[in-house]
């Protein structure tokens, strides 16, 4: 990856690299609260010859001072300091944990000796300081012997004060090392999750399979509850994606536009239900007659979503049971649709019938776009063989949920069927993700061809048109009013109710 491809990770991760470093910080101050304070206490000695009044041996026993201070440094520690130290004091230590808390150092070509003393109680640590230094100059003074006289002489010039403040645990310090480790853990994981994400995210995901993008449609939480987007917001990104994806399938073959158009996924939940509705409710909204077919048998969900009657529709036709003018419902301007009608138990074995074929042909050639939600592509057969009597296919992927796998097979079982994909659309894409970022859908140019069946004008009851309520009936053989003709008309025409 470049650079650029880091700064994007970066910069969509960054929530997570945010919790990331405030979880290492808080735990720098939790790790710092739970610490037990430590205190530490220092008494400086400055270590002198006995006095002469030679002063070449003045001299020597400067350099005799220098050279040995840095083995009286290790007594310091000894049992023979520590020991009576404890019993001055009665600490409640041993010998062996009193040194532990004693460190010594002596400055090189300097005659001082440091002693340093920790204690989780202040005081505490300033008494052992001092209580250390009178018994090491003792033992050093004891040791330190020629002919009975003691050789160096060991002064306490900076005695033990109470310190104000402890040397453990280090706020600062302890914060600064949540923050970055926070912060490196942070980054590390947002890389790596990218790294083994298989997700797709942008038009660089399709480019092996050299099939295009022709749609980008961004999340919105509203889909659920509007799910045509032009009523919702007839001029928001959403809405603005759909008239897009119109303009990109006029474009798709030039010398012979698809009028059929399979909408399929690679599995569900992908959006490809909701693409199909605003599809062709976006080539409804240019003046263009469109039918909307549910050719998904199994898990239909357009009567529902669009307040349609689900008792009848494409499997009543199927088995002969109605005619398709008695069983097409008006959804606005433009746009009837046809419902699944009831579950049938071999969707299969219909959707592969000469009937099946005959019927799509049929409301073909009534109007200008024929719009057909099929199942899914991975987890059954159905996709695929509406696939194969479409014209067009357009397949709708899910950004960062659907992975490059799932494509690769979803594009492999329309290629066994003859029927490669015209085109892909990213939907649910999510603000900063992929080329909509950039702005792509927000902006484009309505290309409308000359057709003898195409409005003047576009009806604007599209936006908002009104439903029938569900039929409390099942009967079928209800004839529906002539005055309302069975095929989407150019003219504004009130939603009609279909026969149950």
């Amino acid at each position: 990856m470049e650079l650029r491809d880091y700064l994007r990770i970066i910069r969509k991760g960054w929530p997570l690299i945010l919790a990331f470093v405030v979880l290492g910080s808080a735990v720098g101050v939790g790790i710092t609260r739970a610490t037990t304070p430590v205190y530490q206490a220092s008494v400086q000695i400055f270590v002198a010859t006995a006095t002469s009044d030679d002063p070449s041996q003045l001299a020597q026993g400067n350099t005799f001072s220098q050279a040995q201070v840095q083995s009286y440094i290790s007594i310091a520690n000894a049992p023979t300091v520590t020991v009576p130290v404890i019993e001055q004091l009665k600490l409640n230590v041993t010998a062996e944990q009193l040194a532990d808390e004693i460190t010594a150092d002596a400055p090189v070509g300097k005659v001082l000796i440091n002693l340093q003393v920790t204690d989780h109680d202040p005081r505490m640590a300033a008494d052992i300081a001092n209580a250390l230094a009178a018994q090491f100059n003792l033992v050093v003074a004891q040791t330190a012997q020629t002919n009975g006289k003691a050789v160096v002489k060991l002064t306490v010039i900076h005695p033990a004060t109470v310190p104000t403040s402890p040397i453990a645990p280090n706020k600062l310090i302890n914060i600064g090392l949540g923050f970055v480790i926070g912060l490196l853990l942070g980054l590390g994981f947002v890389v790596l999750r990218e790294v083994l994400d298989n997700t797709v995210k942008g038009p660089a995901d399709f480019e092996p399979l050299g099939v295009p993008v022709l749609g980008y449609v961004p999340f919105d939480k509203r889909t659920a509850k509007v799910p045509i987007a032009f009523r919702g917001d007839a001029h928001g990104s959403r809405s603005e994606s759909y008239r897009q994806l119109r303009t990109n399938m006029q474009f798709v073959d030039i010398d012979n536009p698809p009028r059929i158009i399979a909408v399929t996924s690679p599995m569900p939940g992908d959006g490809k239900s909701t693409t199909a509705i605003n599809l062709a409710a976006a080539l409804a909204e240019a003046g263009f007659r469109v039918c909307l077919i549910e050719a998904d048998l199994r898990r239909p969900s357009l009567a529902k979503s669009l307040g349609l009657v689900g008792d009848v529709g494409f499997t009543t036709v199927l088995i002969g049971q109605a005619p398709i003018e008695s069983v097409l419902q008006n959804a606005g301007a433009n746009l009837a649709v046809l419902t699944s009608g009831p579950v049938p138990p071999n969707p299969s074995e219909l959707l592969i019938s000469a009937n099946a074929r005959r019927v799509i042909t049929e409301i073909a050639s009534n109007v200008d776009y024929t719009i057909i939600d099929t199942a899914p592509l991975l987890p059954v057969s159905d996709g695929a063989e509406i696939a194969a009597i479409a014209e067009a296919t357009l397949i709708v992927v899910r950004a960062g949920k659907t992975t490059t796998e799932q494509v690769d097979r979803s594009v492999a079982a329309l290629d066994k069927v003859g029927k490669r994909p015209v085109g892909v659309i990213l939907n649910m894409l999510s603000h900063g993700r992929g080329s909509y970022e950039d702005g792509y859908g927000y902006y484009y140019v309505e290309y409308r061809p000359e057709r003898s069946r195409q409005a003047d004008k576009v009806d604007a009851t599209l936006l908002t048109p009104s439903f029938p309520a569900p039929a409390t009936s099942t009967e079928t053989d209800e004839p529906l009013p002539e005055e309302v003709g069975p095929w989407p008309q150019n003219e504004s025409a009130s939603p009609r109710e279909a026969s149950a």
